[in-house]
């Protein structure tokens, strides 16, 4: 009985080390779409570093001890920014559902979308390696008149809802609301992502993009 003792101990102490590291450090998630190619493959298995930008306490949204600030350029992994499961964007429902895009912008910043290229504070972000486009015809960009009804229907993820694809090519202006960010899925062309459901707040932001451990030929650091 004193060894079953022993073993139970060892056994619940390393469980209950996994679950608070699993809990406030690493999370593990995997790839479930083509949204983030070529810097992330349908299947890859990756670790989420929760302690990125500060540990959450429990049942609030307190966070402390940030070790680095989200800035454009981060890949973060989120809970989709819907409050109830009637809401419908992408298609159908994502309440609940984690999602993995790039920062693009920051709060206060202002966004476009013209010809499927990303414009922030008036200036078109410059291309970069990781970023995939399509060769195919684009929606021709244009201003909505009524740009105040165009933000308020943004921020309440129902825009897609109205204007569906065009937003793939044609989008905003908008304004970056305080403690929220613009993100986009690096396969530009075939993502769901902030221009058709809206800017993702602090608080559903689970973490940073960290390390694929699995398949064993795309394990690497994530950037």
């Amino acid at each position: 009985m004193k060894a079953d003792l022993e073993w139970s101990n060892t056994v619940y102490f390393a469980g209950f080390v996994a679950a608070f590291v699993m809990f406030f450090f690493i999370q593990a998630f995997k790839i479930p779409s083509a949204s983030m190619h070529n810097t992330l493959l349908e299947g890859d298995h990756l670790f989420v570093n929760k302690a990125a930008y500060g540990f959450r306490i429990p049942l609030t949204n307190i966070r402390f001890g940030q070790f680095e600030e989200i800035k454009p350029g981060d890949i973060i992994v989120f809970r989709f920014p819907a409050k109830d499961r009637q809401q419908q964007n992408c298609g159908g429902s994502q309440y609940g559902k984690d999602f993995v895009k790039r920062v693009i912008a920051m709060p206060g910043d202002t966004v476009q979308v013209i010809n499927g290229r990303p414009w922030v504070n008036g200036k078109e972000l410059p291309q970069q390696d990781y970023e995939l486009y399509e060769d195919i015809e684009r929606t021709p960009y244009f201003a909505e008149e009524d740009k105040a009804h165009y933000q308020q229907v943004w921020e309440e993820h129902q825009l897609d809802n109205y204007l569906g694809l065009y937003l793939r090519d044609s989008f905003g202006p908008v304004t970056v609301p305080e403690n929220t960010y613009f993100v986009m899925g690096d396969n530009r062309d075939n993502s769901c992502d902030s221009r058709f459901w809206g800017p993702v707040p602090r608080e559903n932001i689970k973490g940073k993009a960290w390390f694929i451990h699995w398949p064993l030929n795309r394990v690497r650091w994530i950037k």
